[in-house]
């Protein structure tokens, strides 16, 4: 009788220790899986808030310049919409303000794409299902997945707080805690996401879009309020985002905060914890919708177009909404830059010295330049996604050759970047007010950079296909040359390694076409040879 007593008062005990078998070995083979991805985007992190202080100290030097920086921010709305209220203006609380928002959006993407790649990719792929044969529980891959975001997110938390210590020890442990909170929330999100539906690709567009919300609540919330006193908007309460520029670090802390965080994180983990348990490997909850099997996808390209159409409305939206916004901005830039010369000089390191106004739409059409980068990357690299998970094979068997196989990828890729640069111009157009034509000019000028780092990808996929990965970290020094190296005045040579650097200065400064058309010339060396390599090896090798 004891001995039975015994057993059921330990059962569900031994029952959850099951669920939770193989834990270790799988977090150690995402994390051997990983090894270049989480230290690339921790190290991008990183980059981007460490350089931050060093910059703000050679622009705003004084303290009286970074007080009227502090009260310029208070009654500009739009760039309180897309960095946040300033909540103190010294080195440290300008840092946070600067760069705050942008560090959690990136643990946030680094985040969601761990725990997807280690959870329904897995599932997609066959591999999880050939795992779960052994002594594998049945809630230890999900487990592993949020245990590998959390070391990611806890090494950016400890880099971040320890490179920002100088500033003030409290300050930055509340900013490296709070952006590594942002990329758990976001990580327990694709977690309850993974579960619910059926493909990898859905399901970290779906968390993409929840982050996009984010963003989007906290900017409107921001917008509409000054941040100078003790209280934010509701809309910015609403949005992790908020959360996490209402930490206030460097300003008074508010650690109570952090509480939100963990609030969010166990209660998202719980569900996600949840639906893992009532659901077969490679299930859903929302199945998807059965496609046709002609008319519309009669062609590899309207199947191309299919697979990739929820992709370029997005980024279609995204530009299209961050146009308006940036050119709303250009009618404070003379007021925010002032009578700062090395704001101003920095601005025309970047947009080109042809005043004020211009230099600051030239930088603001270059920086959707180096985003279009992404786009374009992320679009080619489709076609290495569709390769390694083996549906490509099922294509290619048919009467469809692998140049039309690609071509219809690399049309959404090329176009869609053509088409989001065309709507951003159209964007930053409507915000402004005028110069139509001249921005869109602009705009469609940076296409010649952009197609040099898809010709890149398209170059990697098809001769060196396990490095395809690597255009992403073309794409990513390309964003930083731009992003920090003006500020940095980084020599004319390290500018140059980025295609961006041979640009002519648009709009207001003098059209180049030599540059132009040699880095058009450039892409398509790059597309051709990639495409002889996809024709000459093996599928998958």
């Amino acid at each position: 009788m004891t001995a039975a007593v015994a057993d059921t008062r330990f059962a569900p005990r031994a029952a959850g220790a099951r669920q939770l078998a193989g834990t270790g070995t799988l977090l150690r083979l995402a994390l051997r899986r990983d090894r270049v991805m989480i230290p690339v985007w921790v190290a991008v992190i990183l980059m981007m808030v460490l350089s931050m202080p060093g910059s703000l100290k050679s622009v705003y030097s004084t303290a009286a310049e970074r007080a009227d920086l502090a009260q310029s921010m208070a009654t500009n709305s739009s760039m309180r919409a897309l960095y946040g209220p300033v909540f103190a203006d010294s080195i440290g609380g300008l840092t946070a303000w600067r760069i705050g928002v942008y560090g959690g959006l990136f643990a946030a993407v680094m985040s969601l794409l761990i725990v997807v790649r280690h959870t329904r990719d897995e599932e997609e792929s066959g591999r999880q299902e050939l795992l779960s044969s052994a002594m594998v529980g049945r809630r230890a891959p999900l487990t592993a997945a949020l245990l590998a975001a959390l070391v990611a997110d806890a090494a950016t938390a400890l880099l971040v707080a320890g490179g920002l210590a100088s500033q003030g020890g409290g300050g930055a442990l509340a900013l490296g805690l709070a952006i590594a909170a942002t990329g758990m929330v976001f990580a327990t999100m694709a977690a309850i996401v993974a579960q619910l539906t059926e493909s990898a690709r859905l399901a970290k567009g779906l968390t993409a879009a929840v982050l996009g919300l984010a963003f989007v609540l906290r900017a409107a919330g921001d917008s509409g309020t000054s941040g100078s006193g003790g209280g934010s908007s509701v809309l910015t309460w609403l949005s992790p985002l908020g959360w996490l520029e209402n930490t206030r670090a460097f300003a008074d802390e508010r650690w109570w905060v952090l509480l939100l965080f963990v609030a969010g994180v166990a209660a998202q983990g719980a569900a996600a914890y949840g639906l893992a348990g009532r659901r077969d490997i490679g299930m859903s909850f929302l199945p998807s919708r059965p496609g046709p099997a002609s008319g519309r996808l009669g062609t590899a390209g309207a199947l191309a177009w299919r697979l990739q159409r929820g992709s370029v409305f997005g980024w279609s939206a995204g530009f299209l909404v961050a146009g308006i916004a940036f050119g709303g901005m250009t009618q404070g830039a003379t007021d925010l830059v002032g009578d700062n010369r090395k704001t101003r000089d920095i601005i025309e390191r970047m947009g080109g010295q042809s005043g004020v106004t211009d230099a600051f739409l030239a930088t603001m059409v270059g920086m959707l330049g180096m985003v279009a980068a992404l786009y374009i990357v992320s679009s080619v690299l489709r076609l290495s996604g569709e390769e390694t998970s083996q549906r490509a094979e099922p294509v290619l068997a048919a009467a469809v050759g692998r140049l039309r196989w690609a071509a219809g990828h690399l049309a959404i890729a090329f176009g869609g970047a053509a088409l989001i640069m065309v709507l951003g111009g159209l964007g930053l157009g409507i915000g402004y007010g005028r110069s139509f034509g001249p921005v869109l000019g602009a705009c469609l000028t940076q296409l010649a950079a952009i197609w040099v780092i898809g010709g890149l990808a398209v170059l990697l996929f098809g001769v060196f296909p396990r490095a395809a990965v690597a255009a992403w970290a073309v794409a990513g020094i390309a964003l930083l040359i731009g992003w920090i190296g003006p500020a940095f005045e980084l020599p004319q040579p390290v500018m140059n390694l980025s295609p961006f650097g041979h640009l002519p200065k648009l709009p207001g400064g003098e059209m180049a076409w030599t540059p132009v058309l040699t880095l058009l010339a450039i892409a398509a060396v790059l597309v051709a040879v990639g495409l002889t390599g996809l024709r000459r090896r093996d599928l998958s090798n």
